[in-house]
């Protein structure tokens, strides 16, 4: 039915999508800088909407916690009342969803993630934002738009034409954080057992195996996610992926074929289900972000292949038992590849607006704020929110300072930055695909379903080929 749905608005938004563009490259200008400005900054005052009471909704994050402790602060500057809810991410998207499907207007602004964007926008349910940005009237002179890193910003802008990359269309949604994806390591485990910090995929294999039950029956080498859903594929299993010259889908006549078939994304496959059977966590297939960073943190796991802040959390002071010991390195190559092939797939936190929302400019006046230069610095110096959206931030000495404290992050953000961008192709049935991806992966792990990887990866790619099917790109 949901499919169903998705196709019947596409059908309908695709037109206004190929007026916006229809580009594929990552252009990163921004519909704000080709919208010509409106409004008077004179006119722009923080208590332009007291009395209002909006309704957020938060997934439970670092980043919403430091959000949520400056709430008070911006009640106070704009007279606008915050009512929030905050849910673990296993059960946050579907009350999400659920709740923009009923089209009631609540919550009037969301966290969301930019694969979201590809499911929401079509559907309607979210509001673009580049009126409220070119508008100096609803816009703080402090705002400065141009300050977030273009890679992150236009990630969270697409025009709605499945198969066209990300960087073209409406601004869907505003940065909270974003997340690369690498390999953070216990630094202690490593020099009490004299090991090197691995370099290559052979490296990483055998390292980790050699670490199995280092400090007994629980221990092991590599924390990966491994649930049945989306959120196992995103991460370092993507990241790696297409650092070995795997694609999701390519353009073919104007259909979406899915290439998980190839040798590249066999092999690569191949690969990551022998990491996992030979040095993960016996409970790997009910291992979600929370588990796998714990594990990093409590000694039990020495390395984690996952977003760049996972590790970070554990490394705080007070964070975890081994908080001090965790560093950062860059990703594994396979055989053959080289610096140049490294390809981080990232994810992006933001904040969206409901396009049902009867409280739209109030809800503006939150986004800003809570995405604005003043409050990033304050979230990535004290609110332990460490992958700033901010250029300034970023540059700044206070970042610097106590984000390099922990060894090696800046340095490998630093190398992985340039081919660091979203790898997946967007598409409205995201979700659905890469959730049949996971049961794939799982099933090659826990069961004898396949002869092979590669019986696996044919079938898999036949089914999301025929998924998309209905789609068509222009």
């Amino acid at each position: 039915m949901k499919k169903r749905m998705i196709s019947v608005l596409l059908a309908v938004v695709m037109v206004a999508g190929m007026v916006v563009g229809c580009g594929g490259g990552a252009d990163n200008s921004t519909e704000a800088d080709n919208t010509e400005s409106t409004g008077n900054a004179e006119d722009f005052d923080w208590k332009a909407h007291e009395g209002t009471t909006l309704n957020v909704m938060f997934n439970e994050h670092n980043y919403s916690k430091a959000v949520i402790s400056k709430i008070d602060e911006f009640e106070e500057l704009t007279g606008i009342k915050v009512e929030y809810s905050s849910t673990p991410e296993e059960n946050y998207f579907d009350k999400l969803n659920t709740s923009l499907s009923s089209r009631s207007g609540n919550p009037d602004v969301f966290m969301t993630g930019a694969y979201q964007v590809w499911e929401y926008a079509p559907a309607g349910y979210i509001e673009p934002l580049d009126s409220y940005i070119s508008d100096a009237s609803k816009t703080s002179p402090d705002y400065n738009f141009d300050d977030f890193y273009d890679g992150v910003i236009g990630a969270l802008r697409w025009d709605m034409v499945p198969g066209h990359a990300v960087g073209e269309g409406s601004q869907w949604a505003v940065p909270m954080g974003w997340e690369l994806n690498n390999l953070a390591y216990n630094k202690r485990i490593f020099e009490e057992n004299n090991i090197e910090v691995p370099t290559t995929t052979d490296e990483l294999l055998e390292t980790s195996k050699s670490l199995m039950q280092f400090n007994g029956a629980n221990s092991y080498g590599i924390a990966l996610r491994g649930t049945r859903n989306w959120a196992t594929i995103h991460p370092g299993y993507m990241s790696l992926f297409s650092t070995w010259g795997g694609k999701d889908f390519e353009v073919v006549d104007g259909k979406l074929v899915c290439q998980l078939d190839s040798e590249e994304s066999i092999a690569m496959t191949d690969y990551w289900v022998q990491l996992i059977k030979e040095s993960s966590s016996s409970q790997w297939s009910t291992y979600t972000w929370y588990q796998a960073g714990a594990d990093l943190g409590a000694g039990q796991a020495a390395m984690l292949f996952d977003a760049t802040c996972n590790g970070y959390f554990q490394n705080v002071e007070g964070g975890s038992a081994e908080s001090g010991n965790i560093a950062w390195s860059t990703i594994p190559l396979p055989e053959g590849k080289t610096e140049d092939d490294m390809a981080a797939n990232i994810w992006i936190w933001s904040m969206a607006m409901n396009a049902d929302s009867q409280n739209k400019d109030a809800a503006w006046y939150f986004l800003q704020y809570f995405t604005g230069p003043e409050y990033m610095l304050y979230a990535g110096t004290e609110g332990n929110s460490p992958d700033t959206p901010r250029k300034s931030v970023g540059e700044s000495e206070e970042y610097k300072a106590v984000v390099g404290q922990a060894d090696g992050y800046l340095e490998s953000i630093e190398v992985l930055l340039p081919n660091a961008t979203i790898q997946f192709t967007p598409q409205p049935y995201f979700f659905e695909c890469t959730t049949e991806w996971a049961a794939t992966l799982q099933d090659l792990v826990t069961s004898d379903k396949y002869s092979s990887t590669e019986e696996a990866m044919k079938q898999l790619s036949d089914k999301l080929t025929d998924i998309v099917s209905d789609l068509e790109v222009e």
